[in-house]
């Protein structure tokens, strides 16, 4: 395993420094509008990242967000329409030009209602920490404008994306990574009548379990997935166990929090309730082989405050993993 990170476009002077901050492979967004991608595209995308010395090996593909729906793909885990199967025909094509383009994998999410937080909360030094708490989840927002979707209708829309996509990712061999919905609510419930059962451990059991595929798997957030246990300092880890001995985990999102199922902030990766150190030595385990990247981080103050969170957390990451190596010695 080794470290990565997530990015939109960058400049050769971006790209540069992430160079010199050890970064070595990443998973970019195309700024292009999804249904101009093509195998040139993503072919220039590789060869431009190649130039620093990096490797391009994911993107993320739009789906399913509000922001998502706006460029073009969110109509695909919505109710079934004649635009829908006209979204996955391009998605399929999606994923052929990613084959074709030697890019490793793509990660998405199936969340329709999207990010959901309640007002943040301040960390150490008045960092700004994103915060969600269930009770405090606005309820004045009403059904979804697409319609209610209990469990029931979430997972005959996921099967049917994993039926149609799946066997274009296998004959390319693309690993189709899926990234929980954050946060998950619980099994069984629903906000703005709409279930989020990827938000929650079981769902992702069933996920794998229903298209068995060694290109059907996770892009591993373990922010996410420490945000759906009761008590994520002791039960993250087999979690990892369970995903990472299937040979399920894609790639990792390494983000760290406080508090648990209903009542979170996400915090810096030193001073969660999460012991990273051990997280990793658990990848190390079962054999994980791919990136380990910084997620969101707190906001901080200064200048360039985003890029300085991510260098902080790009050193942590070095030297936590250089820590696993030498304790597996």
């Amino acid at each position: 395993m080794y470290i990565g990170s997530q990015f939109g476009a960058q400049t050769d002077d971006e790209m540069q420094v992430l160079a010199q901050l050890g970064i070595k492979n990443v998973d970019q967004t195309p700024t292009e509008p999804w249904q101009n991608w093509s195998t040139s595209m993503l072919i220039e995308m590789k060869e431009r990242w190649a130039k620093h010395g990096i490797s391009l090996e994911m993107i993320h593909i739009p789906l399913s967000s509000r922001s998502a729906y706006e460029q073009g793909a969110g109509a695909i885990f919505r109710k079934p329409t004649p635009e829908r199967d006209r979204q996955l025909d391009w998605m399929k094509e999606t994923v052929r030009m990613a084959g074709e383009a030697g890019i490793r994998g793509l990660n998405y999410n199936i969340t329709i209602l999207g990010h959901l937080r309640t007002p943040s909360k301040t960390g150490r030094g008045g960092a700004t920490l994103s915060t969600f708490e269930l009770d405090k989840l606005d309820q004045t927002l009403g059904e979804f404008e697409d319609g209610p979707a209990d469990e029931d209708e979430m997972w005959e829309r996921i099967d049917h994306w994993l039926r149609e996509i799946m066997p274009v990712a296998e004959e390319y061999k693309v690993q189709m990574a899926c990234h929980p919905s954050d946060p998950g609510i619980g099994v069984g419930k629903t906000y703005r009548g709409v279930a989020r059962p990827l938000g929650m451990v079981e769902g992702f059991k069933k996920l794998i379990d229903l298209y068995p595929s060694p290109y059907n798997g996770l892009n591993f957030c373990q922010g996410c997935m420490s945000e759906a246990l009761e008590n994520p300092a002791e039960e993250i880890f087999d979690v990892i166990r369970y995903f990472g001995e299937r040979k399920k985990i894609f790639n990792v999102h390494f983000r760290n929090i406080k508090g648990g199922m209903g009542n979170f902030v996400e915090v810096f990766p030193d001073e969660g309730d999460i012991n990273m150190i051990r997280a990793l030595q658990v990848y190390k385990e079962v054999g994980y082989e791919y990136m380990i990247m910084p997620d969101h981080v707190p906001g901080i103050g200064g200048p360039e405050a985003r890029k300085v969170a991510f260098a902080y957390t790009f050193g942590y990451i070095h030297a936590a993993l250089q820590a696993v190596e030498e304790l597996s010695r």
